[in-house]
């Protein structure tokens, strides 16, 4: 994530550099030997490759970053960040979605601020899939099995492939598990592996791919997940000061250690209170659906080791141990994983001002003796890693404009009052940079899929050939979901139709983001919004771009001229691709909920309604459908098409500007890193008072 050593690898060969997606491994593993001899000798380039290598150096061997200087001595290991996805480059494609997203951003940052952590997850062979859509509309899913030749992991004892390093109990059989490094900046990232030669096939398969959707197979992945990387950690030799469970998929990983201070000769209740001290624990859904729910039959299966028998490790009855999982304390009822971590950790959170209150009222039940407004569940809302979203131009503005060091400073607040500075003809013309790379990538894109052969013209439209960098450009770009609602914007067709088409101040929408693979009725949204696309009468104005991933999350980040984001109030944690597009001068508009429930100031872009809760969904729909044509007619489209006789739309400007100025210090990574320390990991090391 340094502009330096990109730009190294650019230097390098900047066709390959491109065609390899940005992946340095791939791009090393495909050069020419002639073009690096060539290399070589070029004194220019070897300047450049010293610098960035005495830069990463420097930076490894750095003794005074913000966590050293602030708070030496204060945690006896590292935090170990547990994860069922992390997104830390698109060559690596064990992520999903926002979870995943947020997870790289915490690693990156952690390492930024000399915050000794580790991180703990899955290297899935398969990944999350690939979308492809087809031409009648529908989402088709393509696994592709990872060549570990170009990513940047290293196996844990073996060549070329792991070999165990720990194993699980899995009912009546043992799962052995291996693991990869990947180096985060300073710290480590663990990636467990079951796909080695001492496992059976069916094993080999269990952690193939991303958020199965049979629950035997997903309470297996999060047993090896939970269980299986306290082992791992432990016979790696890593000691953490904190346990972090990022969403409740980790919560064995408590278990586990519970039943490990057990053996070592404390009570059942002991055990648990010494687990809580040092267990943060990090919600990020607020509606019941999204958690995971195991039935009863299935934790007998595979654990019922843990309490069968007069040799059971944890010394406690099945019911007690089920128990932890429920949330009403009712025999039939099936385990929680969310439940578990709430009661096992000393310290819970949620990611967004709103989603506290949500999470509180959800769980209460879990402490029916406290008020709600008491119930121990705090917030720190999620922010993004600045140097990984920022575009290059941006960077480059700021860097002329705040000031070379002006990363160092991110989270000050009043260096980006300097953002009014900048001309607004200069902002514009970046601004106009970026969107004309984000419609070029994805015109290289349409002219793929066509030059492919067998696919008919108006697919070829349909994903974005007759977008123009001209018309004011509207993205609704993320996981499709129900609640996320993509098709409000379809809610008036009619209506929509005189907006989009309008002569002489035209509007273009593109879609982007894949539906779960068992999520039919998201799929069934993903091919409405597709079909729009290839009805003429749109005029080429609605594009569905295929295969959202963190390479083309970039451009489209970066090249919107609007965000547009309408999930159902209170059904949204936090988002943060917001906050990415807001970091770029891509102004925000949303429903208050989730970030921009705290963000929106009235100048950083647009509010869609209010925060007052509906009778219904339909009602809802309705209203937030009517506020958004308004919005666009009377307030988006014709400041954006206001110009001066340069062609420069100040009052557009105006909002750009602010939306940097406002996001970019209160929605960083480095704030909310920072949070997690001072608020949740210090005291629970006890070394700082709770906040």
């Amino acid at each position: 994530w340094h502009p330096l050593a990109r730009d190294l690898y650019r230097a390098l060969d900047y066709p390959l550099w491109r065609e390899s997606g940005h992946n340095a491994v791939k791009q090393i593993g495909e050069m020419n030997p002639d073009r690096l001899r060539v290399a070589a000798s070029d004194p220019g380039f070897l300047e450049l490759y010293d610098s960035v290598l005495a830069a990463f150096d420097a930076d490894m061997a750095a003794r005074e970053t913000w966590f050293q200087r602030s708070y030496p001595n204060a945690l006896s290991g590292p935090v170990a960040y547990f994860s069922m996805e992390f997104a830390i480059h698109h060559s690596l494609p064990i992520y999903a979605g926002g979870l995943g997203v947020l997870a790289g951003d915490f690693c990156k940052e952690a390492s930024d601020l000399g915050l000794p952590m580790v991180g703990l997850g899955f290297m899935y062979p398969q990944g999350y899939f690939r979308q492809r859509i087809s031409e009648d509309g529908w989402q088709e899913e393509i696994y592709q099995q990872l060549n570990y030749s170009e990513v940047p992991a290293q196996p844990i004892d073996g060549i070329g492939r792991p070999k165990p390093v720990t194993q699980v109990k899995l009912g009546d059989r043992t799962v052995f598990i291996g693991a990869w490094e990947v180096r985060v900046g300073r710290n480590p990232l663990y990636l467990l592996d079951t796909d080695i030669e001492e496992n059976s096939p069916p094993d080999r398969d269990l952690c193939a791919r991303l958020y199965i959707a049979d629950p035997d197979l997903r309470l297996q992945q999060e047993i090896v997940l939970g269980i299986g990387g306290v082992r791992a950690l432990q016979a790696l030799g890593v000691q953490p000061a904190i346990w972090h469970a990022n969403e409740g998929h980790p919560a064995f990983m408590m278990v586990e250690r519970a039943r490990q201070e057990v053996a070592s000769g404390l009570s059942f209740e002991e055990a648990i209170e010494k687990v809580r001290r040092s267990t943060v624990f990090t919600t990020h859904t607020p509606v019941p659906a999204g958690h995971d729910v195991f039935p009863v039959q299935l934790i007998d299966k595979h654990l019922g080791s843990y309490f069968e028998g007069e040799l059971a490790p944890l010394g406690i009855k099945r019911e007690q141990f089920l128990a932890m999982g429920r949330q009403g304390g009712t025999q039939d009822e099936a385990f929680n994983m969310t439940v578990l971590a709430l009661r096992m950790a000393g310290r819970s959170n949620a990611v967004s001002e709103l989603h506290r209150l949500v999470s509180r009222r959800m769980w209460r039940v879990l402490w029916p003796e406290l008020p709600e407004a008491q119930i121990p569940i705090v917030h720190i809302t999620n922010g993004i890693h600045i140097p990984t979203w920022i575009a290059p131009e941006i960077d480059q503005l700021l860097n002329k404009y705040l000031g070379q060091n002006w990363v160092e400073r991110q989270d000050d607040q009043s260096m980006w009052n300097t953002i009014h500075d900048i001309p607004d003809e200069e902002l514009w013309a970046v601004c106009l940079t970026m969107k004309r790379k984000l419609m070029h990538n994805i015109l290289e894109r349409a002219q793929e899929r066509w030059s492919e052969g067998g696919v008919a013209p108006q697919h070829v439209l349909a994903i974005g050939a007759l977008l123009d960098h001209d018309v004011l450009t509207v993205g609704f770009v993320r996981r499709f979901a129900q609640y996320k609602r993509p098709a409000l914007v379809f809610y008036d067709i009619d209506r929509l139709k005189r907006i989009v088409k309008d002569r002489w101040r035209p509007v273009q929408i593109i879609f982007a983001g894949k539906s779960h693979p068992a999520d039919f009725e998201s799929k069934r949204l993903l091919r409405e919004a597709y079909a729009l696309a290839t009805d003429r009468d749109f005029q080429g104005r609605i594009a569905f771009v295929e295969d959202y991933d963190l390479h083309l999350a970039h451009y489209l980040a970066h090249g919107m001229d609007v965000w547009l984001n309408v999930p159902r109030r209170l059904q949204e944690a936090c988002g943060t691709s917001g906050m990415k597009a807001s970091l770029n001068g891509v102004p925000h508009l949303s429903v208050p909920d989730g970030w921009w429930h705290e963000g929106y100031n009235g100048a950083n872009g647009w509010v869609i309604g209010d925060e007052r809760p509906f009778p219904s969904s339909t009602e809802e729909d309705t209203a937030d459908a009517e506020a958004l044509y308004r919005l666009l007619e009377e307030e988006i489209v014709p400041l954006y098409y206001e110009r001066d006789r340069n062609n420069v739309p100040h009052g557009w400007v105006r909002v750009v500007k602010e939306a940097i100025r406002s996001c970019a210090p209160l929605f960083s990574a480095r704030r909310m890193v920072k949070e997690y320390t001072e608020k949740l990991y210090l005291p629970s090391a006890g070394n700082l008072p709770p906040r």
